[in-house]
């Protein structure tokens, strides 16, 4: 981080006050995004071990399809908070505007290429014979719904830029709540099998888009924001989103590579691997939820001009990172017992699974700096260099976890890779902070 003066305590409880208030509304509208997934699970899941492993085939292909597309949160969320820091609502939510309509065009190119390409991509993926058709049949039909989807991720970069967390996480519950009413009455009550599903999570995913746009446009209204799309506006946030895409595709790439050598260990070892994913994906949900205050927080001090503010949010929410992840580490030792049995009562799985989960438990306080830094920088509207240092971090993690089965070694070995990963991020990171090159003021960067 810059060199800044010593926070007083009174700027501390400030800066304290509008993490709290953004983190956690946050944490809970990233924690209902999968339980879209589980309850669909859950439904499906009794209709059949066929229609279940379709599910799981075409829900991991949507997942990824979308979660490719988050730079439409992070982007948007960094150029309008600026807007709002210096004091210029009226451009600020134009500016979301070009990020809403960037995703409608980038749905529509999506759903154009998923629902021809539907057999290719499940067939890709593995799928059995018998559950092929039910995985072809749920992604056609829910990729109907990636233009809402990708409508949410760039209406919620709108409201946090707002400084609104809170809006997202109620869509979020109502969502959710639409999504399992909805897969429930048309699954069963219709008849619809896995087709009822798929169309339950495209009308509750519509419905989504729909309540964020009600919001978005009355405040476009109230401050004679232009709703019409402007296509200078949309090529510059296509432009502000692409290093972050860059830099999603890296991690990606380094989550498939942990995956693909977990794979290649054995039987044993992948099951333990989705186990730990499945933790590791939970606490990075509360660490990520700190960086979306981050992100929301920087932006607006750096457009109200306000180096020495950004500078001392960033120090102290640094600090919460390596609060959260002590936190998160302790509670990973601590839970192990009763994590475990959860997940798997295979003795080997398990016996496999405890050393690898230390390893995480060990790295939560780096990972809790890193998520930070992240959403700093994207406030910042640093992309440019998050993607070249992702990058990196990528050329460094892949030759490393590849040997690890060539070297003999197991789960452990490969989760020493991940936190290998995670200290060079927090490295290139950490040197951009101290650097002070991310401190760009203005309503633009």
């Amino acid at each position: 981080m810059t060199k800044a003066p010593a926070t007083s305590s009174l700027s501390r409880r400030r800066h304290d006050r509008e993490i709290i208030a953004l983190a956690v509304p946050a944490f809970g509208a990233l924690v209902a995004e999968p339980l879209f997934v589980m309850v669909d699970s859950a439904i499906v899941g009794h209709l059949g071990t066929p229609q279940l492993a379709g599910l799981g085939v075409a829900a991991a292909l949507l997942m990824t399809a979308v979660s490719v597309f988050v730079f439409l949160a992070y982007a948007t969320t960094a150029a309008v908070a600026r807007r709002v820091g210096a004091g210029d609502l009226p451009s600020a939510i134009r500016q979301g505007m070009d990020g809403i309509w960037l995703a409608l065009l980038l749905g529509a190119a999506v759903v154009a290429v998923t629902l021809p390409a539907a057999p290719w991509l499940v067939d890709v993926f593995g799928a059995s014979d018998t559950a092929a058709p039910y995985a072809i049949t749920y992604l056609r039909i829910s990729s109907l719904g990636i233009p809402a989807m990708l409508v949410v991720l760039a209406a919620t970069g709108v409201l946090r830029g707002l400084q609104d967390t809170r809006t997202p996480l109620y869509v979020a519950i109502g969502g959710f709540a639409a999504n399992g009413a909805l897969n429930a009455v048309l699954v069963y009550g219709a008849g619809l099998g896995i087709a009822g599903s798929a169309w339950g999570t495209v009308i509750a995913q519509v419905g989504m888009a729909v309540a964020y746009l009600v919001v978005v446009v009355r405040g476009a209204r109230r401050h004679g924001a232009s709703l019409r799309p402007d296509r200078a506006g949309i090529r510059a946030s296509a432009q502000a989103g692409l290093p972050l895409l860059v830099r999603t595709l890296s991690l990606r790439s380094v989550l498939m590579i942990a995956t693909a050598v977990a794979a290649r260990l054995g039987d044993t070892d992948i099951a333990a691997h989705q186990v730990i994913l499945a933790l590791w994906s939970l606490t990075a949900f509360a660490l990520d939820a700190i960086a979306i205050a981050g992100q929301a927080i920087i932006g607006r001090y750096l457009g109200a001009n306000d180096a020495k503010g950004a500078c001392e949010a960033c120090r102290r929410m640094v600090q919460w990172g390596i609060m959260s992840g002590v936190v998160l580490g302790v509670l990973i030792v601590l839970a192990r017992p009763l994590f475990i049995p959860i997940f798997t009562s295979d003795p080997s799985v398990q016996d496999t699974l405890l050393p690898a989960l230390l390893v995480v438990a060990l790295s939560q306080p780096i990972a809790g700096v890193v998520f930070v830094l992240d959403g700093v920088l994207m406030g910042a509207g640093d992309g440019r260099y998050l993607a070249w240092a992702m990058l990196l971090t990528l050329a460094v993690f892949a030759p490393v976890a590849l040997l690890i089965p060539t070297f003999g070694g197991g789960l452990t070995a490969l989760w020493w890779a991940m936190t290998l990963m995670m200290a060079v991020r927090l490295v290139t990171l950490w040197l951009r902070a101290r650097s002070g090159r991310w401190v760009v003021t203005g309503a633009t960067r």
